[in-house]
């Protein structure tokens, strides 16, 4: 019965800590040829420079630009009127 508890209280404390997942996607994507017919996208570079080392790798492919990357919302800037003398 002991060991039961202390399992439950170990996954209930481990559940409670986790932070969530920080994934997206970024504006780039490293097209990577599979063999023929097949490939895959690998979508996490925000800049050009960070996809090239993956593509130069030997991974047969090219960077490309993410057709589904929506990028941040626009921020609301305040334009202030300064009064005319």
């Amino acid at each position: 019965m002991r060991i039961v508890l202390s399992a439950a209280l170990i996954v209930a404390v481990l559940s409670l800590s986790a932070k969530p997942v920080g994934a997206s996607e970024g504006p780039w994507c490293a097209v990577i040829s599979l063999g023929p017919g097949s490939i895959y996208e690998d979508c996490q570079y925000r800049t050009f420079e960070q996809c090239r080392p993956n593509v130069l790798a030997g991974n047969r492919g090219f960077c490309n630009i993410n057709p589904r990357w929506v990028g941040p919302p626009p921020t609301k800037s305040r334009h202030r009127r300064h009064a005319q003398q």
